[in-house]
């Protein structure tokens, strides 16, 4: 059976989330995915249609969300929907929202040095097949610092620092870069990697993206098990003081 994903783009124009969602789009395309690609966030308001996907993939970063529409994308992603994204465009979107950050594994706070800063993506060799195969490499880009969800499962890192900054005192850290959790049913995977197009281009952040679509897209299928209906998360937004 095809297997359908929902590309959602839009947000701050700087990450060219455009163009970023366009080589998503043939990256799915080329996998034998029905892809539909939306620039609105009202394409998170039908529920039931989220919940028959096999993918969301959004591209948006910051800017303001329904709260109604990211319980809908979190009760599709609890009962096995696939949700995987990039830099800013998933873990620098919707910053007031804690139940997105909840979701994806973390947020973006700084990245020292600006664009432009040389840094090692180290490949965090382990059982995942996300990364089998893959060697590190030096890209030259944002160096995402992101404040990150204990539960995640990380597949590649950079040391900080580099840049120099308040950050520089403590001792060196070796951040995520790619990682993955569960949420329910569902598979999350984000890369830190993907200020622009021509970073989401590269040979071996493609790949990795590849790899990631396609991992969490079987969800469904092969997360049947792992999760008890009854743990279903509703979100807190609403019931804040």
């Amino acid at each position: 059976m095809t297997k359908k994903a929902l590309i959602v783009w839009g947000g701050w124009d700087g990450h060219q989330p455009k163009e970023v969602a366009e080589l998503f789009r043939a990256t799915l395309a080329a996998e034998g995915f029905e892809v539909e690609v939306s620039d609105t966030l009202e394409a998170f308001a039908d529920k039931d249609k989220l919940m028959g996907l096999d993918l969301i993939v959004p591209a948006w970063t910051m800017g303001k969300i329904e709260q109604e529409w990211v319980n809908n994308v979190s009760a599709a992603v609890q009962a096995g929907t696939g949700l995987a994204g990039c830099h800013g465009g998933m873990c620098d979107a919707f910053r007031e929202n804690t139940d997105w950050q909840f979701m994806t594994g973390g947020q973006w706070v700084a990245h020292p040095g600006n664009d432009g800063t040389e840094y090692v993506v180290n490949v965090k060799h382990s059982s995942s097949p996300l990364v089998a195969g893959m060697s590190d490499f030096t890209v030259s880009t944002e160096q995402y610092y992101l404040h990150i969800d204990p539960a995640i499962e990380v597949l590649a890192t950079t040391r900080f620092p580099i840049a120099p900054g308040p950050h520089s005192p403590n001792k060196a850290v070796d951040m995520p870069v790619v990682w993955t959790k569960r949420w329910g049913r569902g598979r999350v995977y984000y890369n830190s990697l993907g200020h622009q197009a021509n970073i989401v281009a590269l040979p071996e952040v493609s790949e990795l993206m590849r790899r990631g679509f396609l991992w969490c897209a079987e969800g469904k299928a092969a997360g049947a098990d792992d999760y008890a209906a009854s743990g279903a998360y509703t979100g807190m937004q609403d019931n804040q003081l």
